[in-house]
């Protein structure tokens, strides 16, 4: 069949031209575009002229292109760039702001702290208000509207943190507080409050409504932080910060809350200095500091740490402002034992600029005993049942009036789901357990019981002060010994004076290099031994720290009442740390006053081990009451002295419990026991324990779990034994124990055996 080259449909004409050798030259989607790019110069709607359409490919394929400005590929890459930018602003834009849904709610929650608590946390603050929640709240609003310092102890489970995480929340939004500091007991504790406020500002549905200014940018961050350094709000940036550590509102304009701080911290952390700088250029200083139970259970044992923990909040904490400016603060706390923190912060005498309140759970206890002694027998009865104290409760309802006569409840919807009145749960409570009942509900917690009656508390060490002068010695004492307790750090000791009845008095005690600081512990001791003496190991530290320390008080003269200068007589060093061992002794032998220092070994002797005074007197050897100094042997040529530490800890606290003016007592310097609350801390760091072995009842002593640094009592420990060695003696303890021998003749001898032979 003929063909018309000037009239050939589409894809006649593409069967056509790849039907040359050239094989597959042109496809109909090709063709599809040369047509309409060329239209109808190459044929009408249906047929193609293939001359034409050839003669078409010519001239283009000889017009010169016109050149193109710069490289087409950066220019692709730019306008790809430039639409990817315009997405990216685009979502990165929150858009306009939602409209307030509420003004008038808002408006009066402006200067009503209770009112805001109400509206806007509904399910926090569900139940009905008690008269101290009221007194409490007005406080608050005192100190965050108008300023001041406001300490609060209410019972566990009254609401007193959610009330300061509400109070930081209230005085950001209206700008009452354009930077409000969390301090809790640590940086972890804070942390946690400031993780409660942050569930608020993002999942808090009321506060969206209201404060779409502050909250509304929130949400779109749809909980990826990342996204706070590019938020936009026509087209400028909010400076939002969203981290672990603090809370920064955004930069709206028209917000009394924009820019506005939410930082935390712990006590002990790093306060000083705190501060932030602002989009605008302004530095701002905290004006608002919550503390939330500044203090834990272990400091709140501790006196040194509790008053370390005062001195921080006097200074560290209340200087936040900055000069000439001063700062509110609301503390919720809790006493967790009588003298703590939260107790003398709460004590209007000692701190009456904190306001303190002390809020309790029953005010006034029901006066039928006996009723409430048998409700108590059927409530326990019904839980060795395995019950749930049905019977109890019903006893309860029976009896409800007579049992609830003379008391009164501070919060009385404050019950359980199984529970008939406040009344009876906090009767529940006090059954559970009357110690915790006490310090964590009536905030007037009981006294703490020693194990054994003759131990000694912290407060009671501290108290036994003698309102001598540092360095002083009493006109009876004969005898100056010091210890000096070797650690890697640092270098403690104990200067003590001593009467010939074992009467004793501290008359110094320290660490070298000094710390110049109320409490401290081993582990961040600073400036530590290889700071000051610049050696360049631990040993050579040590050697000159020992150096230092004993030319100043060996070389020095200690003045007497009468007028007389006394010397310390025997300074003993401890040995038994393992890298000192040798670097003790070589200091012993090559010091200037070798012949008052002596290397010592504390081993502890239980009830099962041998006795000291069992072991074989050898020639040389000196043995005193529970110690021995062996006689020169082996590449140490110097003597030593090894004493049994389970015996003279006891023998020393016998003396701390002997009464001030007796024989034998054991007094501190100076006039004031807060100074000496670390140094008592250390003596109590132990606790006793009875043994029984080997026929005889033995004081075994072990560290208190919870207890820190027991060095100082190694010192006092020391002193006495250097003291006993140096001839001191208890009246009724013989100083050379075992029995006497008196001396027999050769000649008595000779009769002896002849006798025994015969």
């Amino acid at each position: 069949m003929a063909i018309d080259p000037r009239r050939l449909r589409p894809s006649e004409l593409c069967r056509l031209v790849n039907s040359t050798p050239l094989g597959t030259v042109l496809d109909e989607r090709q063709l599809h575009r040369h047509r309409t790019r060329a239209g109808f110069r190459i044929g009408d709607g249906r047929h193609v002229d293939l001359f034409r359409y050839a003669a078409w490919l010519v001239e283009l394929r000889h017009t010169p292109r016109p050149q193109a400005e710069g490289d087409p590929y950066e220019k692709l890459k730019e306008r790809a760039a430039a639409r990817n930018k315009a997405l990216s602003l685009a979502g990165r834009d929150i858009g306009q702001l939602p409209v307030v849904v509420n003004p008038e709610r808002k408006a009066q929650a402006v200067g009503d702290f209770r009112f805001f608590c109400e509206q806007y946390f509904p399910m926090t603050f569900h139940l009905r208000w008690s008269p101290d929640h009221m007194k409490v709240m007005a406080k608050i609003e005192q100190a965050v509207l108008r300023g001041g310092l406001f300490a609060m102890a209410m019972p566990r489970g009254a609401g007193k943190s959610s009330l300061a995480e509400t109070a930081c929340l209230w005085a950001v939004l209206y700008g009452h507080r354009e930077f409000v500091c969390l301090i809790g007991s640590d940086e972890g504790h804070a942390m946690d409050m400031l993780e409660s406020i942050k569930m608020e500002l993002d999942g808090n549905e009321l506060l969206l409504e209201d404060f779409p200014e502050v909250v509304y940018p929130i949400h779109c961050l749809e909980g990826i932080a990342n996204r706070c350094a590019g938020q936009l709000y026509q087209g400028q940036r909010t400076h939002i910060g969203w981290t672990a550590r603090e809370i920064v509102l955004p930069t709206i304009p028209g917000s009394k809350a924009s820019g506005a701080i939410i930082k935390v911290a712990g006590l002990t952390g790093r306060i000083r200095g705190m501060k932030f700088k602002r989009a605008d250029g302004k530095t701002v200083r905290p004006s608002l500091v919550v503390l939330d139970d500044p203090q834990t259970d272990e400091s709140a044992r501790s006196l040194s740490q509790c008053a370390t923990r005062e001195s921080i909040l006097a200074g560290a904490v209340l200087g936040l402002a900055g000069p000439g400016k001063k700062i509110s603060g609301i503390m919720p706390c809790t006493v967790i034992r009588p003298g703590d923190m939260a107790d003398n912060i709460l004590n209007r005498d000692k701190h009456p600029e904190w306001n303190g309140e002390r809020t309790k759970l029953v005010y006034r206890f029901p006066t039928n005993e006996r009723l409430w002694q048998r409700y108590a027998e059927l409530r326990a009865e019904s839980f060795r049942r395995g019950a749930h104290g049905e019977e109890a409760t019903e006893f309860y309802r029976a009896n409800r009036q007579a049992m609830d006569e003379g008391a009164v409840a501070a919060w009385p919807e404050r019950f359980n789901h199984d529970e008939l009145s406040a009344i009876q749960h906090a009767m529940n409570l006090k059954l559970q357990d009357e110690r915790a009942f006490w310090a964590e509900y009536q905030n007037e917690p009981l006294p703490e019981e020693s194990a054994q009656e003759e131990d000694l508390s912290a407060d009671q060490i501290a108290a036994k002060i003698n309102r001598l002068r540092r360095g002083e010695v009493p006109i009876g004492c004969n005898h100056l010994t010091m210890f000096i307790d070797v650690q890697q750090s640092v270098l403690f000791f104990v200067v003590a004076a001593w009467e010939d009845d074992f009467t004793g008095y501290v008359i110094d005690y320290g660490t070298y290099p000094p710390q110049h600081r109320p409490y401290f512990t081993l582990r961040d001791a600073r400036p530590t031994l290889a700071a000051v003496t610049k050696a360049g190991g631990v040993e050579g530290a040590i050697y000159a720290g020992l150096e230092k320390l004993t030319g100043d008080y060996l070389g020095r003269e200690f003045r007497r009442d009468d007028g007389a200068q006394l010397r310390i007589e025997r300074c003993l060093v401890d040995a038994n740390w393992g890298q000192s061992t040798d670097v003790v002794y070589q200091f012993c032998r090559q010091s200037a006053h070798a012949a008052v220092v002596m290397p010592s070994h504390g081993r502890f002797i239980g009830a099962s081990s041998r006795p000291l005074n069992d072991y074989q007197r050898k020639p040389g050897d000196r043995v005193g009451l529970n110690w021995r100094i062996p006689n020169v042997q082996g590449r140490r040529a110097v003597r030593y002295v090894i004493y049994d530490t389970n015996f003279w800890k006891s023998f020393v606290y016998a003396r701390l419990a002997v009464a001030m003016g007796d024989r034998g007592c054991l007094s501190l310097f100076g006039q004031r026991p807060e100074e000496h609350r670390l140094f008592a801390e250390h003596v109590t760091a132990e606790y006793r324990v009875k043994t029984e072995g080997r026929g005889r009842t033995v004081d075994e002593w072990k560290l208190r779990p919870s207890a820190g640094d027991n060095h100082w009592l190694d010192c006092l420990v020391g002193c006495a034994v250097a003291a006993s060695i140096q001839g001191v003696s208890l009246p009724g303890l013989s100083a050379e124990p075992g029995r006497d021998r008196r001396r027999v003749s050769f000649a008595e001898l000779q009769r002896r055996r002849r006798e025994h032979h015969g």
